[in-house]
C-alpha cells in the first residue's frame, strides 16, 4: 500500500460547511498510521491553534513513553533494569522475563513512535481574487475567488501565511474573505500551493474551455512557488444509486484531472490527490447533508438545494488506495509535502507592548552605556533586598526567558519609571513617610513585577485608566479580582481598595511561584468603554490591536431544533424534544453531574430514549443527526471584553479577521484564536468591560446635581452612613448592586450589618458560597453562638469574620502564620484546594503538620484545621473581588439611602430595554413614597430624571418614535427660552425638521402634553372632515409662524407689519377614548402603564371582593389556613421543567398594590396554564396552606382561576347606593342616571334613600334598570361622596 497524508482537510471551523472536530480527525490520522495531516479551512486558520495543541498534547505524551521506554529498553540490555512499583506498590513486570520485557518495549516503541513523529500541517483553503486585485468590489464575480490550498513549510512560512490570510480579511473581504496574485507573490516564501478542487482557478479554466489560460496560471504559480506548487487531483465517484448526492461531480473532476495531468507533464509540475474531507467517518455524510441545509436556509426535502457527493469523509490511506490505484504517484507526492514540512512552534513567549515613557526620565540608550550585564544580570536574580537567591545557572535560564539581556535594558527602563509613578502615587495614598510595613510591601511588589518582566503591562494599564478618568470622562470601577491585592496597583489609581487595610494578598494576584501572565480587569461605565477602547487604539495603532474572537457553538437543544427545522420535524413535537433537555443533568450513580450533552441526556431521560429507538424515522433521525452536529462551530463572534494589545501588528503573530460592532457598526480587528488560547501565542490580553453599575451611579449623580445642585464625589461618601447601614438591615436593597436578590435581604435582615466588613463577608459568602456558614455568622455577630479560634494566632485574620474562615486569602494567611509557608507556598495551598488537586494537597499536607508542630502547635488541632480547610476551601471566594463589588455595592445602597428619588431615576434610566425590571423598580418607588409620573414636555428630560416635588419623571427619550435628537431639540430650546407655554407656543419654538410630526405625534399620545390642560391626546390625531388632524395643522402653523419670522428678521428694510397667523382649532366633539384604549396607547409608546391601570374597569372586585393583595403574595403566613381571593393582570410568565422533569410556570400578576409571583407544577400548571397568558385579567380563588414538609412555610393553593371580566357579573348581584336626602339634588339624580344608562348590565341596582333628620330609610330598587359596575359608576359615587354596598 501506498503511504498517503491528507492535505485538504475541512473542520468545523468551516463554518456551517465543515462537521469534522479536530480532535476526531487528528485521532483518525494517527490510528490509520498516517504520518502527518494539514487543516485546511475556508478563508480561516480558527481551527489552527486547537490543531497545534491537541497534536502537540498527543505527540508530547507519545514523546515521554518512548523517552521511558527507550530507558528501559537500554537498561535491559545492558542489566541495570530496576522495576519501578506502580502506585498501589505492585511491580508490573513481576512474572516476566527479560526477553518478554524486551520484546514488550520494542513493540510498544514501534507503536508510539509514528505519533511521536507525527506532523501537524497548517493550511488554509484561500480565495483568490477572479480580477487579479482584491480591492475591486463592485461587480458579482468579485463576491467569492479561486479557490487555493496554501501549506506553510516552517515557522517562517507560517507567519507569511498568517500575513495572508489575515490581509484577505481586513482589505479583501467582498462576501468572502479574499487575496489575490499581488499578495501571494509578495509572501509567497516558505509556502506550498496546490490548485484545490474545482472552485480553483486552473480548474475552473479548464472547465470554461479556457485551456491556454489554465496554462499561463499554472506558469505564474510555477514562477511564483516553483517546486512548491502542486497540481491537486480528485475522485468522488458516487456508486450508491440509492444515496442522494451530487452525481454532476465526479464527471466534471474526471475531464479536469484529465487536463490537469497533462499540463502537468508538459510544465513539469507533480501532482497529489486529496478528497476535500469535511467530515469525519462516512457515517457522518447524512448529518453533513443537513449542516449544509443550515448553511443555505433549504429544507431537506428541497429538489434544488446544494449538494455535496457525500464521499468527502477523511479516507483512510487504504480507501485512498483504492480510489486512486493507478495513480500511485499522486498519492506518494502527498508524502513528499509533508516531508518537507518542518515541526515548529506557533506559541510564543510574552510579547510586551513598549510604553512610550518620557525622554527626559530616561532612554533605553542611556540605560545600556550606564548598565553593564553583570549590573542586570545581579538586578534581576536577586530579591528585592539584593540577596542572592539563585544559582548562577537558574539566573542565565530566567534571563533567558525574559528575552535575554538585550530586552532586560528595555524591562528595566519601565521598572524604574513605574517605581517613580507608584512612589508617587503612595505619597498621595498612604501619606509621606510611608510606613515599614506599607514601604516593604510596594518595594516587594515592584521587584516582582520587574524579575518577571512585566512593568510595562502596568504603565499601560494605568495610563488608559488615567486617560478613562481625566480625558475621557469615563466612570471607572475600584477593580474586581485579585488585581486589587496589588498596592502598587492602588497607589497608580489601577484600584480603588487599599489592600493593606483589607488584608488583600499580592501574591493572589501575581507569584513568581506561578508564572503567568498579569490579569487586570478593568471596569468601565457602560457608553465609556468604547470611548476607552477608542483611545487606545488612536494610541497604539489600528493594526496593533484587536478583539478577540468567540465561537458559537450547536447546544444541545439547539442542535436538536436546527435539524428538526431542515427535516421539517413539526414543531411542536421538536419543542417537546427540548422541554425533556433539563438545564442539568441528575447525578449519575457515582454522584457527579454529568456533563450535559445529548449522548448523557439520553441516558437520563426515558422519553429522549425512547424517541432515540422510534418508529418514526423522522424522530428517530434528528436525535441521531442532532447528536453528530451537538458541538459544532455555528458562528462566531467577538468577545464582550478581551482586548489585545501588540508591539507589532498583531497579523505578525496570529491571523486576523474582521467583525461588525453590534452597537456602532464599524469593522472590529479581531484575532481568530479565542481568548483561553490567545495569550500562549505571546499576545497580552486586557479585560475591558463595560458595568452596568458604573452607568446607573454616573446617572445619579447627574440628577443629583441636576435636581439638588449637589455635585457629589462618590469615591469619598462615608464608609460609616448610619442611613446606608439602616437600609441594608431593612433589606430595603431592590435595585441596588449586589445585595438584591430575597435571599440576600432575609440575611440582611437577620445580620444587621453595621461595618462594611460585615458586607464583604456577606457578599463573599452569599454569592459564590459556603451559604452553611451563614447561620453561624449571624449567630456569632449577635452573640447567640460563641466566636472561638482553633488557636489563639487565628484571631488575628478571623476576627472580622467573627471566626469563621470566608476567604482564600485568610486560608494563605494563617498557613504562614501556623505552619511558615511562604508566599509562594501558600496561594500553591489556596490553588490546590479551590480546584481539589488531591495529590498537591497530600504533598503539602506534612509541610503544614510539621510547620505547625515546629510552632507549638498541637497536632490534632492542626488535623482538624487542615480538615477544615479542605471542605470549605472548594466554596471560598476571593476576597480582593468581594471587597471591590462591596464597595460598588456600597456606594450604590449610600445613594438610594440618601437620594432616593435621584437613584431610582438612574436606575430606572439604565432598565429600559426591560420594561419588566421598570415595572419591578415602579412598584419600589411606590413603596418609598416616590411617584413615578409620565412624560411631560416642560419637566422631563431625556431620560428618567426627579422633579421639583422629588418624584420621577419619565424621560422623553423613552417614548417611542420620539428620538433621541428631537429630545435634545426641546431640550436646548426650553434650557434657551423659558418652558413651553401651549401647544403653539412649542411649535412656533422648536425645530421642526428635528422634532417631526411622528415626534409630536408620539409625545401627544404618551400624555407629554396633558399639563397645557385644555386638549385632549384624542384631539391630536382625530381627522377632521378634510381628513387633516389638529397635529397636522398644528405642524403646519409652526412652520408657517417659523418662515414668517424667519423673512422678517432677515429683511433688509426691517422688521414689516406682522400679520398674525390665525392658530389652528382643535377638533370639537371628539369621542373621548376608552380608558383601556387610552392605556393600550400609553403602554405601547412607553411600555408601561403609568396613568391609570387595566384593571380599573374591575376596580370594585379588586377593592371590594378580593381579600388578598399581590404583593402580599411574598409573606402569606398572615392568611394561614384561609380561603383568599386575589384579582390581578398578567404581566410575565416563565416556563421550564423541574430537575425530575416535571413541567411548572411562573406566574407575575399585577394589581393596585403592586406585583406579586404564583408559582405552579405539575399538574397544578397543566391545568390552570391556559389562564396565564399576557394581559389576561384574573380571578383566583385559593386557600393558604402549610407546606408538607416545610413547617412554618405557606403555599398558595389554587382552587379555581376565572376571568374578571366573567366574574365581574358573577360576583356582584346587587349594588345599594347609599343616598342621603340632603345631598340629593336633581343634578345628581340626573347625572347618575346618565352614568347608569351609559353603563347597562346585568346588575340589579338598590338605592337606600335616608332622611337623616327623620331618621328613616327606603330601600328602591330600579325594575328598569340593570348596571354594568365599572370605574366610572364607583368614581362618581365617591366624588358625591355616596357609600354603596356589593352583594
Amino acid at each position: 500500500m501506498q503511504d498517503f497524508v491528507h492535505l485538504h482537510v475541512h473542520t468545523q471551523y468551516s463554518i456551517l460547511d465543515g462537521q469534522a472536530a479536530v480532535p476526531k480527525l487528528v485521532d483518525k490520522a494517527i490510528r490509520d498510521g498516517m504520518r502527518g495531516m494539514a487543516v485546511t479551512d475556508h478563508g480561516n486558520m480558527m481551527g489552527i491553534k486547537e490543531f497545534f495543541n491537541y497534536s502537540n498534547k498527543v505527540i508530547g505524551k507519545a514523546k515521554g513513553v518512548v523517552k521511558d521506554m527507550e530507558a528501559k529498553l537500554a537498561s535491559l540490555q545492558d542489566g541495570s533494569y530496576v522495576p519501578k512499583l506502580d502506585k498501589e506498590g505492585k511491580n508490573p513486570d513481576e512474572g516476566k522475563s527479560e526477553a518478554e520485557l524486551i520484546a514488550e518495549c520494542e513493540a510498544v516503541l514501534k507503536k508510539q513512535r509514528p505519533i511521536a513523529n507525527f506532523k501537524p500541517i497548517f493550511g488554509c483553503e484561500m480565495y483568490v481574487s477572479r480580477r487579479g486585485d482584491k480591492s475591486l468590489k463592485a461587480e458579482k464575480i468579485d463576491q467569492s475567488g479561486w479557490h487555493l490550498i496554501v501549506l506553510a513549510k516552517n515557522e517562517h512560512g507560517y507567519h507569511n501565511l498568517v500575513k495572508l490570510v489575515s490581509r484577505s480579511w481586513v482589505d479583501g473581504f467582498y462576501m468572502r474573505p479574499r487575496t489575490d496574485h499581488k499578495d501571494l507573490e509578495k509572501y509567497h516564501e516558505d509556502l506550498i500551493v496546490c490548485s484545490a478542487c474545482l472552485g480553483g482557478e486552473v480548474p475552473q479554466m479548464i472547465m470554461q474551455g479556457r485551456i491556454e489560460e489554465a496554462e499561463k496560471s499554472v506558469q505564474w504559480f510555477k514562477s511564483v512557488f516553483g517546486d512548491d506548487y502542486y497540481l491537486e487531483l480528485m475522485r468522488h465517484e458516487v456508486k450508491d444509486p440509492s444515496v442522494r448526492a451530487n452525481r454532476e461531480t465526479y464527471p466534471l473532476q474526471v475531464q479536469v484531472n484529465k487536463e490537469l495531468l497533462r499540463i502537468a507533464q508538459k510544465y513539469n509540475v507533480k501532482y497529489i490527490c486529496t478528497n476535500d474531507s469535511h467530515f469525519v467517518d462516512e457515517e457522518n455524510a447524512e448529518a453533513h447533508d443537513r449542516l449544509i441545509c443550515l448553511a443555505t436556509g433549504k429544507d431537506l426535502e428541497d429538489p434544488r438545494r446544494m449538494l455535496y457527493t457525500k464521499q468527502e469523509w477523511f479516507k483512510t490511506r487504504a480507501e485512498m488506495n483504492e480510489v486512486f490505484a493507478d495513480l500511485p504517484e499522486a498519492l506518494a507526492t502527498t508524502c513528499e509535502i509533508c516531508d518537507k514540512v518542518e515541526t515548529y512552534s506557533i506559541d510564543h513567549a510574552p510579547i510586551m507592548p513598549n510604553f512610550a515613557i518620557p525622554e527626559e526620565f530616561g532612554t533605553e540608550e542611556e540605560y545600556r552605556k550606564n548598565l553593564t550585564e553583570e549590573d542586570l544580570f545581579n538586578e534581576f536574580t536577586q530579591d528585592e533586598n539584593g540577596n542572592v537567591v539563585m544559582s548562577r545557572e537558574d539566573g542565565m535560564k530566567k534571563i533567558k526567558k525574559l528575552g535575554g539581556f538585550d530586552k532586560l535594558y528595555r524591562i528595566k527602563l519601565e521598572a524604574d519609571y513605574l517605581a517613580k509613578l507608584a512612589y508617587e502615587g503612595a505619597k498621595k495614598r498612604y501619606g509621606d513617610p510611608l510606613d515599614d510595613e506599607t514601604a516593604e510591601r510596594i518595594k516587594f511588589e515592584l521587584h516582582i513585577m520587574k524579575t518577571m518582566g512585566f512593568p510595562g503591562y502596568f504603565l499601560i494599564v494605568q495610563d488608559y485608566i488615567r486617560a478613562a478618568r481625566e480625558e475621557l470622562d469615563v466612570s471607572v470601577g475600584p477593580g474586581r479580582g485579585s488585581a486589587a491585592g496589588s498596592a502598587v496597583a492602588y497607589c497608580l489609581g489601577i484600584t480603588q481598595i487599599d489592600p493593606i487595610k483589607y488584608d488583600l494578598l499580592f501574591e493572589r494576584f501575581l507569584n513568581p511561584d506561578r508564572i503567568s501572565l498579569p490579569d487586570i480587569d478593568v471596569d468601565f461605565d457602560d457608553d465609556g468603554r468604547g470611548r476607552v477602547l477608542n483611545w487606545v487604539t488612536q494610541k497604539y495603532g489600528a493594526d496593533n490591536v484587536a478583539h478577540i474572537i468567540t465561537y458559537g457553538t450547536m447546544a444541545t437543544k439547539l442542535a436538536i431544533k436546527d435539524v428538526a427545522r431542515v427535516q421539517k420535524l413539526p414543531l411542536s413535537i421538536s419543542n417537546n424534544l427540548c422541554k425533556l433537555i433539563p438545564d442539568k443533568l441528575p447525578e449519575g450513580p457515582d454522584g457527579k453531574v454529568p456533563k450535559m450533552n445529548l449522548t448523557n441526556a439520553i441516558a437520563a431521560i426515558p422519553e429522549l430514549r425512547e424517541a432515540e429507538t422510534s418508529s418514526d424515522i423522522l424522530l428517530r433521525d434528528t436525535i441521531r443527526y442532532a447528536k453528530m452536529l451537538e458541538g459544532n462551530v455555528r458562528n462566531t463572534g467577538v468577545h464582550a471584553c478581551g482586548f489585545i494589545i501588540c508591539r507589532d501588528n498583531i497579523s505578525d503573530w496570529v491571523p486576523v479577521s474582521t467583525a461588525k460592532d453590534k452597537e456602532t457598526g464599524e469593522e472590529l480587528h479581531c484575532t481568530q484564536y479565542e481568548g483561553r488560547v490567545i495569550e500562549e501565542t505571546g499576545l497580552i490580553k486586557m479585560d475591558f468591560l463595560g458595568l452596568k453599575t458604573l452607568s446607573i451611579i454616573k446617572e445619579a449623580l447627574e440628577n443629583i446635581k441636576l435636581s439638588l445642585g449637589i455635585d457629589l464625589n462618590i469615591d469619598e461618601i462615608s464608609i460609616e452612613d448610619p442611613a446606608t447601614y439602616q437600609l441594608y438591615c431593612d433589606g430595603r436593597t431592590i435595585g441596588t448592586f449586589q445585595f438584591e436578590s430575597p435571599g440576600m435581604q432575609k440575611y440582611l435582615r437577620e445580620l444587621q450589618p453595621s461595618t462594611f466588613e460585615d458586607l464583604i463577608a456577606m457578599n463573599a459568602l452569599y454569592r459564590p458560597g459556603p451559604m452553611q456558614y451563614i447561620p453561624s455568622f449571624i449567630a456569632r455577630k449577635h452573640g447567640d453562638e460563641p466566636i472561638t479560634y482553633d488557636l489563639p494566632c487565628m484571631e488575628k485574620y478571623l476576627k472580622d469574620t467573627y471566626g469563621i474562615t470566608v476567604y482564600q486569602e485568610q486560608v494563605m494567611l494563617l498557613s504562614r502564620e501556623i505552619a511558615n509557608f511562604t508566599r509562594g507556598e501558600s496561594d500553591a495551598l489556596r490553588k490546590a484546594m479551590g480546584k481539589k488537586l488531591i495529590e498537591k494537597l497530600n504533598h503539602m499536607y506534612p509541610k503544614f503538620i510539621d510547620g505547625g508542630k515546629a510552632n507549638g502547635h498541637d497536632p490534632k488541632v492542626l488535623e482538624k484545621i487542615w480538615n477544615d480547610w479542605r471542605a470549605f476551601a472548594s466554596y471560598a471566594f476571593n476576597k480582593s473581588h468581594a471587597t471591590c463589588y462591596s464597595w460598588v455595592a456600597y456606594q450604590t445602597a449610600y445613594l438610594k439611602a440618601n437620594y432616593p428619588s435621584q437613584y431610582m431615576a438612574g436606575v430606572m434610566s439604565r432598565s429600559l430595554a426591560d420594561i419588566n425590571t421598570v415595572a419591578k423598580l415602579m412598584d419600589e418607588c411606590k413603596s418609598m413614597g416616590i411617584s413615578t409620573l409620565g412624560p411631560d414636555i416642560n419637566e422631563s428630560y431625556l431620560k428618567f430624571s426627579v422633579n421639583h416635588s422629588g418624584d420621577i419623571r419619565f424621560g422623553m427619550g423613552a417614548v417611542k418614535g420620539v428620538g433621541e435628537s428631537a429630545v435634545l431639540q426641546i431640550l436646548a430650546e426650553r434650557k434657551k427660552n423659558g418652558v413651553y407655554k401651549s401647544v403653539y407656543d412649542l411649535v412656533e419654538r422648536v425645530n421642526l425638521s428635528t422634532c417631526n410630526k411622528k415626534s409630536l405625534e408620539s409625545l401627544a399620545l404618551a400624555g407629554a402634553f396633558d399639563s397645557f390642560g385644555n386638549i385632549t391626546r384624542e384631539q391630536f390625531v382625530t381627522p377632521c372632515e378634510n381628513g387633516e388632524t389638529f397635529l397636522d395643522a398644528l405642524v403646519r402653523y409652526g412652520n408657517t409662524f417659523q418662515a414668517d419670522q424667519a423673512q422678517n428678521s432677515f429683511s433688509l428694510f426691517g422688521p414689516s407689519e406682522v400679520l398674525e397667523i390665525a392658530k389652528p382649532e382643535p377638533p370639537k366633539n371628539v369621542e373621548r377614548w376608552s380608558d383601556l384604549e387610552r392605556l393600550n396607547r400609553e403602554r405601547d409608546l412607553i411600555g408601561i402603564y403609568i396613568s391609570g391601570h387595566p384593571l380599573d374597569s374591575y376596580r370594585i372586585i379588586v377593592e371590594d371582593v378580593c381579600n388578598m393583595r399581590m404583593t402580599q403574595l411574598e409573606d402569606k403566613v398572615a392568611f394561614a389556613n384561609q380561603d383568599v381571593f386575589l384579582g390581578g393582570i398578567v404581566t410575565d410568565v416563565r416556563m421550564g421543567q423541574t430537575r425530575t422533569g416535571k413541567p411548572y410556570g411562573i406566574a407575575k400578576l399585577e394589581d393596585y398594590s403592586g406585583a406579586g409571583e404564583i408559582a405552579l407544577f405539575g399538574e397544578d400548571w397543566a391545568k390552570f396554564s391556559g389562564y396565564f397568558h399576557v394581559g389576561n385579567s384574573l380571578f383566583i380563588t385559593a386557600r393558604v396552606e402549610e407546606r408538607q414538609w416545610q413547617q412554618g412555610a405557606y403555599e398558595l393553593k389554587i382552587g379555581r382561576i376565572e376571568f374578571l371580566s366573567d366574574v365581574k357579573d358573577q360576583k356582584i348581584k346587587s349594588i345599594t347606593i347609599n343616598v342621603a336626602t340632603e345631598k340629593l339634588t336633581l343634578e345628581v339624580v340626573n347625572e347618575l342616571a346618565s352614568i347608569i344608562r351609559k353603563s347597562p348590565g346585568p346588575t340589579d341596582v338598590f338605592f337606600n334613600i335616608l332622611d337623616n333628620d327623620e331618621h328613616s330609610q327606603v330601600m328602591l330598587q330600579s325594575k328598569l334598570c340593570h348596571v354594568s359596575v365599572d370605574s366610572l359608576l364607583i368614581n362618581y359615587l365617591k366624588k358625591v361622596d355616596f357609600t354603596y354596598q356589593i352583594n
